[in-house]
């Protein structure tokens, strides 16, 4: 298998789950964008600190 079978499939996975379980993808991609924020803001204040 080669890296262009990976990519399509995995478009495919992501396409069927978002069809079939909106709500699913939905609460993921929300909690994975909450979790950018917090290791942002994290990282901000790890930066602020130093002197």
């Amino acid at each position: 298998m080669n890296k262009k079978h990976l990519k399509i499939g995995a478009i495919a996975f992501v396409a069927w789950y978002v069809i079939s379980r909106p709500q699913g993808a939905a609460n993921l991609v929300n909690q994975a964008l909450g979790g950018l924020g917090t290791a942002a803001e994290s990282l901000s204040q790890f930066v602020s600190a130093i002197p």
